[in-house]
């Protein structure tokens, strides 16, 4: 059957619950694809280079995943939120601006209205990515028995090794609320914490080849605290682009905690992000640009906020 004749004649179902929607997905195999707002998936189908399955199993009724939801430990993201929606929540770009940030710079504002949070996520190249890794986000997911959460990181580094890979039904994401904090002394026997003294500072970065509406080359995010005197206390890096799986450079973040940010540690970055940062080379750009450009990127974010401007 060519694609064509495949694309007449789907058979879309509505599952009411994830174990409704797993049972579907166990019982057509590849056959059958989750799908939510389908725009990436579509462009698949209309290019030529994937056919559409015989069964599409439509995740829009499940209860819970079309909301955002506030809890004592973060906010919760429902997978069938759409993009649109997610960038002009209020909350959501108050206390996590990095995640609209890159939103606003995904595709055009017609796609962004269909195409959902979970979908983005669960492409594992989504220009969202590196954003949520940025705040440490979990997901939430459901194996077929109960629903479980993982930090997004463990998700795309299981999803990077082919080994490890299971089916895996996304239902949504939970971005923590963080604060520092750090214990001063003892007095009188009673150990005290308080809010550090810090400078935070976040910043999102998507590298095309034009302006809008295009393809990711390289995808960036830096979230990170100085203390006054400009000592790295925390700081998170991810990187993606083009066709690879983001990821955290944890190594390097290990390597910057602790110090002052000065031209040797800023050299010392430069360098290793040459050296952790492996992006796919592809007709877009070659895997040196990707790199130098990851590497200016960071580098420049670290030096700005070392200097205090934005």
């Amino acid at each position: 059957m060519n694609v064509q004749e495949t694309m007449a004649s789907p058979l879309v179902w509505h599952p009411q619950t994830p174990a409704e929607a797993w049972l579907m997905k166990q019982t057509y195999g590849t056959e059958a694809v989750y799908i939510s707002g389908g725009t990436l998936l579509r462009t698949h189908w209309e290019s030529g280079t994937a056919a559409m399955p015989k069964h599409l199993i439509d995740l829009s009724a499940i209860k819970g995943l079309n909301e955002i939801r506030v809890g004592e430990a973060g906010l919760q993201i429902g997978g069938q939120m759409s993009l649109q929606a997610c960038r002009t929540n209020d909350f959501l770009k108050r206390h996590f601006p990095m995640v609209t940030e890159a939103i606003r710079l995904i595709a055009a504002p017609s796609i962004r209205q269909l195409a959902t949070i979970g979908g983005n996520v669960a492409s594992l190249i989504g220009d969202s990515l590196p954003a949520l890794l940025g705040y440490d986000a979990e997901v939430i997911w459901f194996n077929g028995t109960a629903e479980q959460r993982i930090l997004l990181a463990d998700w795309l580094r299981l999803a990077n090794d082919p080994s490890q890979r299971t089916e895996r039904l996304l239902l949504g994401i939970q971005l923590p609320f963080n604060e520092l904090t750090e214990t001063v002394g003892d007095e009188a026997g009673i150990d005290q914490v308080v809010i550090s003294k810090i400078k935070r500072f976040c910043a999102y970065h998507k590298v095309g080849r034009r302006e809008a509406f295009t393809p990711s080359v390289v995808t960036v995010a830096i979230n990170g605290a100085l203390s006054d005197s400009g000592i790295v206390n925390e700081i998170r890096i991810a990187l993606g682009g083009g066709q690879m799986i983001p990821l955290r450079h944890e190594d390097l973040e290990k390597e910057i905690i602790g110090k002052s940010v000065d031209t040797p540690l800023l050299q010392h970055v430069y360098n290793r992000i040459f050296q952790l940062y492996e992006p796919r080379e592809d007709l877009f750009a070659s895997a040196a640009y990707r790199k130098q450009t990851a590497a200016n990127l960071i580098v420049t974010e670290l030096w700005k906020a070392a200097k205090n401007e934005t």
